[in-house]
């Protein structure tokens, strides 16, 4: 207990034993309680002993929830916590519930006390630690990305983290119930942890960050993302890496925390992907067959039973083209799927396009030649006109 400064208050708390002497009271005083109070004593043992019974009947449901599957998530989660109940909180929980009716000794009552305390603290500690483990293996078990060794080491990581924290703090709550000084004992730890934060700062960094990948799930094994310059398929999720096959066959190893640092893309949860194409016909295609142009690609498009129109229409006056912008949408997310869409689609415009005579356009450039009086002047010679024909007479041999 801790002392609260009065004398006359700290004289009327119970105190546990504390040394040979208290416990040869502690001996003496309960045979004289025993002896003047047997029925009282035997009717709180009876209490007791219901008590304890109700209590590990509590626990073996908590037991039995652990195993029923369709009840949920939540009454396996809070059924192993009830499992953990340790045998000597629930007798202590007892004692200390029914020694106020038997009247004990200051010196018993003060150990019941004491032992209460450390029972409480204990039990306390294994309750909040199986809770947020469980809590943390229920949001993993629904990872099947992640390989078993990479989930295996990051619950492991962080079992022996909970478990250390809950049960320092249990500790510290046991020594300042037993009337030990812990402020100087509490800055120390914080003052190690600090440093050794500091020291370690890039394996914890990318350590969170596996976990963060691991239970927020932006994205799978087998999934194709895009980060950065960088597509591929995501082959491995470790601790302090991963692991992306590339688009171009090699692989790509990014640390979690620079992964997690840019804007990440998902292709792989794409319920459609969204094609731009370019169309560029010709200048000298006639305007009717350019008004008509949207009504061909559109007619194109909805055939294919993949693809969902959007909007086909001209959309720039280029230096040597007509250029239309298509958009359509492919109800598929499989890349193979929008690729296949995409070529049909494309085969077809060109199929229709030979079919109505336009000419796609490709980068051309026309010179004019002017003369010094502005006069144009063609890129090759002018045919010679009859008189500048020259004479078919044979020319006279010279002498």
């Amino acid at each position: 207990m801790t002392k609260t400064g009065n004398a006359a208050i700290d004289a009327e708390m119970p105190t546990p034993i504390q040394s040979l002497g208290d416990l040869e009271q502690f001996w003496q005083q309960t045979l004289d309680w025993i002896g003047s109070h047997y029925l009282s004593i035997a009717i709180a043992c009876a209490s007791g002993a219901l008590i304890i019974a109700l209590l590990y009947g509590l626990r073996m449901l908590g037991t039995r929830l652990c195993r029923r599957e369709h009840l949920g998530h939540w009454s396996r989660i809070i059924g192993r916590a009830i499992a953990r109940t340790n045998i000597f909180f629930i007798v202590m929980l007892a004692a200390r519930l029914v020694s106020g009716y038997a009247t004990p000794p200051a010196v018993v009552a003060g150990t019941i006390g004491f032992l209460f305390t450390v029972a409480t603290a204990v039990q306390a500690a294994l309750w909040v630690r199986e809770l947020i483990i469980g809590i943390v293996e229920h949001r993993a078990g629904e990872e099947d990305g992640v390989s078993s060794s990479t989930l295996g080491s990051a619950i492991g990581i962080i079992r022996l983290l909970v478990t250390a924290v809950c049960f320092i703090v249990a500790t510290l709550l046991i020594l300042d119930n037993i009337g030990v000084n812990i402020t100087g004992l509490v800055a120390s730890l914080g003052i190690g942890g600090i440093a050794i934060g500091l020291a370690a700062q890039g394996i914890f960094s990318d350590l969170f960050a596996s976990l963060a990948i691991i239970f927020d799930k932006p994205f799978r094994r087998g999934d194709t993302v895009k980060w950065d310059q960088t597509t591929g398929t995501v082959e491995s999720i470790g601790l302090k890496t991963t692991r992306l096959r590339s688009t171009a066959g090699e692989e790509v190893v990014i640390s979690n925390t620079n992964l997690l640092n840019k804007e990440l893309h998902n292709l792989a949860h794409t319920l459609r992907r969204r094609a731009t194409l370019m169309l560029s016909v010709t200048y000298q295609t006639p305007p009717d067959v350019c008004r008509r142009i949207p009504e061909m690609v559109k007619a194109i498009v909805t055939a294919h039973d993949k693809a969902v129109f959007l909007h086909c229409c001209m959309v720039n006056f280029a230096p040597s083209s007509l250029d239309y912008e298509l958009l359509f949408d492919v109800l598929d997310e499989d890349g193979e799927v929008f690729n296949s869409a995409r070529h049909d689609i494309c085969i077809a415009i060109l199929e229709t396009f030979a079919k109505e005579g336009i000419e796609f356009a490709y980068p051309t450039q026309t010179t004019f030649t002017a003369a010094p009086d502005g006069r144009m002047i063609m890129p090759y010679p002018e045919p010679a006109g009859p008189s500048d024909k020259p004479s078919r007479k044979a020319a006279t041999p010279p002498a």
